[in-house]
């Protein structure tokens, strides 16, 4: 729908507002296409003044041939001028991405709808006031520099996903890899909406990466990949970075944004531990998931949401849903196909492959010598439990290659404890231990794994952050 710019305040009111707001565009070029000269040079002048750099030509031969060794990045195009009509040249404009604003004297409204349909950016009616095709100006700048910003955030996720991989060889790994594929293969043999997927597997098994290949094995791969953290979302804000407001939803909602479920447009919405989501909004993603609609806080308005939906989560969801503390409903319907991604200790062999691509990626990162494993090193790791699986093993490789003066890792550079012995001094020392003893080394232990972060450890222990501060309280545990 064409959008009229009518007359605006003299060009003394908003002047310098106007210069204010351009400070970014300073190397932007403009190529203005006009065969009224008084005019055009009152506009090469304007614009001048607030930092663009202009070229101007009064007729389609100058401009086709300026545009060879003048590359701007956006023109101001008359319609009407000596040696043709301006939409002649415009395709050729659109075919250089470059955006186009059309000048079209009163009554040739028709010749601005076409030019739109052709690929105009936007039309301005004559008589136009310079402050007015100002601010066109700089709306249309900026507009296509948020384009190229998220042409270049879609092309770099796209290139980063080719370096995804889930590595190793064990049952474990290939079966999820078969999943991964017969679940693509899915997506490409109907049009519709693809099948909600749920990732289930402990902290640090890779949930992350195997929501990323399946966006990039299914047909939506180009398009979006929006990561939500469910966990990290603050309570006061949640609803809204989901869902999205209008302008003057709440207190301080002073332009309308969309959620982060429209962000993903027609790709991927990764709903990373989806077990942390409050009751009170997972009736309103349960919709969202039935329907195919959001509709934003403070809005009437229903959007389509056509988006992959894959969620994952550390927690025992079924479980769960039993106690009252996930809907049952939204369990069942993000359960259509789950995939389960096994502990690290579970993968044999996997571990050493996984530790040589981990010292490798260190090694390339800052430009260090290449490393080896000794055998005592290799035994350490095969033999250790990993409560913290893949992310524990990268961390733990990394910090040893880059601490280690020798080229050859060793079982002490790795600081592993072997953990057959590990187990069984641990069962030794339970026994006799009491039940306030028993559980502040629970509450360690999880602090350990979680390598000190109080909420991660709550959740390993499925309690409540207050709760897990109330106990370390209690146990006199600090850092």
């Amino acid at each position: 729908m064409l959008a009229q710019h009518t007359q605006s305040k003299p060009a003394h009111a908003d002047s310098g507002r106007a210069e204010q707001s351009t400070h970014f565009n300073q190397s932007k070029k403009i190529l203005i296409v006009e065969d009224e000269v008084l005019f055009a040079r009152a506009v090469q002048k304007r614009l001048q003044k607030a930092g663009f750099e202009c070229e101007h030509v009064e007729n389609l031969a100058d401009a086709r041939a300026i545009i060879k060794q003048f590359n701007a990045d956006l023109v101001l195009l008359d319609m009407r001028l000596p040696d043709g009509n301006g939409l002649d040249l415009l395709s050729e404009f659109v075919a250089k991405s470059m955006t186009t604003i059309v000048m079209t004297a009163y009554g040739e409204v028709s010749d601005a709808v076409t030019a739109m349909k052709l690929g105009a950016n936007d039309y301005l009616k004559k008589p136009i006031d310079l402050e007015e095709l100002l601010l066109v100006v700089q709306k249309n700048e900026k507009t296509s520099a948020l384009q190229t910003s998220l042409d270049y955030a879609r092309q770099r996720n796209a290139h980063s996903s080719d370096g995804i991989a889930l590595i190793g060889d064990s049952p474990a790994t290939q079966s999820i890899h078969m999943q991964i594929a017969r679940i693509a293969q899915l997506g490409h043999l109907t049009d519709s909406v693809a099948p909600t997927v749920l990732i289930t597997g402990e902290t640090g098994t890779g949930k992350d990466v195997a929501a990323r290949l399946l966006h990039a094995s299914g047909t939506n791969s180009e398009k979006p990949f929006v990561h939500v953290d469910c966990a990290s979302l603050p309570n006061e804000l949640i609803e809204s970075e989901l869902f999205g407001h209008e302008k003057g939803a709440f207190t301080n909602a002073i332009t309308s944004r969309p959620g982060l479920i429209e962000a993903a447009e027609d790709g991927t919405l990764f709903l990373d531990e989806i077990g942390e989501l409050p009751l009170a909004l997972q009736a309103k993603l349960l919709s969202v998931l039935e329907r195919r609609r959001v509709r934003r806080l403070g809005s009437t308005k229903e959007r389509i949401v056509p988006a992959r939906i894959i969620a994952a989560t550390n927690r025992n969801l079924h479980e769960m849903s039993q106690n009252g503390r996930f809907r049952s409903d939204l369990y069942y319907r993000l359960n259509v196909m789950t995939i389960s991604l096994a502990p690290l200790r579970e993968r044999g062999n996997d571990i050493l492959q996984l530790a040589k691509h981990f010292m490798q990626l260190t090694e390339k990162r800052y430009g260090l010598a290449k490393h080896q494993f000794s055998q005592s090193a290799i035994d350490a790791m095969q033999l250790y439990n990993w409560p913290g699986n893949v992310r524990e093993l990268r961390h733990q490789i990394s910090r040893a290659v880059l601490l280690s003066s020798q080229a050859q890792i060793t079982a002490n550079d790795l600081n592993l404890l072997d953990s057959k012995n590990k187990a069984g001094n641990e069962h030794h020392q339970q026994s006799q231990l009491t039940l306030d003893a028993t559980e502040k080394s629970m509450l360690l232990k999880a602090l350990e794994a979680a390598h000190n972060n109080v909420s991660e450890a709550a959740r390993q222990l499925g309690i409540t952050r207050m709760t897990m501060r109330y106990r370390m309280d209690k146990h006199g545990i600090s850092f």
